[in-house]
């Protein structure tokens, strides 16, 4: 009875605090005992692999059941909430762009990413995102390609949408059985948040990061300014109320988890217990997050424009103001395409790079730059990036109630 009081406590408790809890004994762990810090690592890797194996089944049977049940009178918003996805990228872009001129920054270029192959441009891009869309359905749901996940889930709730009502009701019913399992790996973020805590600073550290503390300070003040003072004007201007409530909520219940967790996939089901805590309307939040963590990348077009200028102020080229602003085009376009790209943002700087003529060979010491800074770097990209696309799906959602 004893042991069922305290597992029903714990599952009744506040899962921040939880969280919080879990990362300060995963840094007290690592400190003490590395080697038990390496195997505590495997309640990370399985809460990270579990959250990522449920995610795709959760947003097709979300996306399909939420379009196949969706009434005429109740649009689902999506055109705002892609304008303000595309508006924060391109913030995000201008934003990393001006602190990178503000605070020039030199590298140490390194060798170590001569085995990757980056896309030779934005064509190609789009080239792999074309056909990541009409991939195989069942290849899609195994790979986790979301844009394939995504166009297969919308194709079929348009189909069902004159289906009959049993059919329907099949769809709902699956959804929210997903929907309950996912409610229930939540529950352990706690036990794989403290696995990953402890595994990164065991294996880690921070002693190789200490070379490139400017070039980290320049990124993450350009991902601070975005969530803590673009962002909150976006949603501000869209709802006309007070944004920071908002705001840190999704800091807190969606960044937190996608910062340790290092990945936008498993972050999903993150959100869209988040969305529907905040009771945002289910036929918007079950397309618009699964598609931002698709083209909402404002965390991966601040890395994109940050080591690529890093790059030309180490080599001496000189750049232009009229440059600068077609490399935050170019970046905010890239950025959103990051998911179709094996590697993510770091290998679309060769593509960013090629604005300034720079080779292709130093291109890609700089993305090893990247991956030496990767366990911040990448961590707070990840953390911006679901965090934001909770706010401005609750922002829209938000507005819309206001008029109606």
């Amino acid at each position: 009875m004893q042991n069922n009081s305290i597992v029903a406590r714990f599952m009744r408790g506040n899962l921040v605090l939880q969280i919080l809890a879990g990362i300060v004994l995963g840094v007290i762990v690592a400190s003490v005992s590395p080697d038990m810090a390496q195997k505590a690592g495997l309640l990370g890797k399985l809460f990270v692999s579990a959250l990522k194996a449920v995610a795709p089944i959760l947003v097709f049977f979300l996306v399909a059941s939420s379009i196949a049940n969706q009434q005429k009178n109740q649009p689902a918003n999506m055109r705002p909430v892609i304008m303000l996805y595309l508006i924060g990228t391109f913030s995000a872009a201008l934003t990393a762009v001006v602190l990178s001129f503000m605070f020039p920054t030199s590298l140490t270029l390194v060798a170590g990413a001569e085995g990757t192959a980056p896309p030779q441009g934005i064509t190609e891009v789009l080239n792999t995102l074309l056909f990541k869309l009409v991939d195989n359905p069942v290849s899609a749901l195994m790979n986790a390609n979301y844009i394939g996940i995504l166009g297969w889930a919308v194709g079929l709730g348009i189909v069902l949408h004159h289906a009959s009502g049993a059919t329907k009701d099949v769809f709902t019913d699956l959804s929210h059985g997903v929907s309950q399992i996912v409610r229930c790996i939540i529950r352990f973020a706690p036990f794989g948040v403290f696995g990953l805590v402890a595994l990164t600073f065991a294996t880690t550290g921070f002693s190789a990061l200490a070379g490139y503390a400017q070039l980290i300070a320049v990124l993450l003040s350009a991902m601070g300014f975005i969530a803590l003072v673009v962002n909150p004007l976006i949603v501000y201007v869209v709802t006309r109320r007070n944004p920071y409530p908002l705001v840190f909520q999704c800091l807190r219940e969606s960044g937190v988890t996608a910062f340790f967790t290092r990945s936008s996939a498993a972050n999903i089901p993150v959100n869209m217990a988040l969305c529907e805590k905040l009771k945002l309307d289910k036929n918007t939040y079950s397309v618009s997050i699964p598609l931002g963590a698709t083209i909402n990348m404002a965390g991966a077009a601040i890395t994109i424009t940050v080591l690529t200028l890093a790059a030309v102020h180490t080599l001496g080229v000189q750049v232009d103001l009229l440059t600068a602003l077609l490399l935050s085009v170019v970046a905010a376009i890239s950025a959103c395409g990051a998911s179709g790209v094996a590697g993510g943002s770091l290998l679309l700087i060769p593509l960013a790079c090629g604005l300034f003529g720079i080779s292709n060979d130093v291109a890609m010491q700089v993305v090893a730059v990247g991956f030496i800074i990767g366990v911040i770097q990448d961590s707070a990209e990840t953390a911006l990036n679901s965090s934001t696309d909770v706010v401005f799906t609750a922002a829209v959602c938000n507005a819309q109630n206001r008029k109606s």
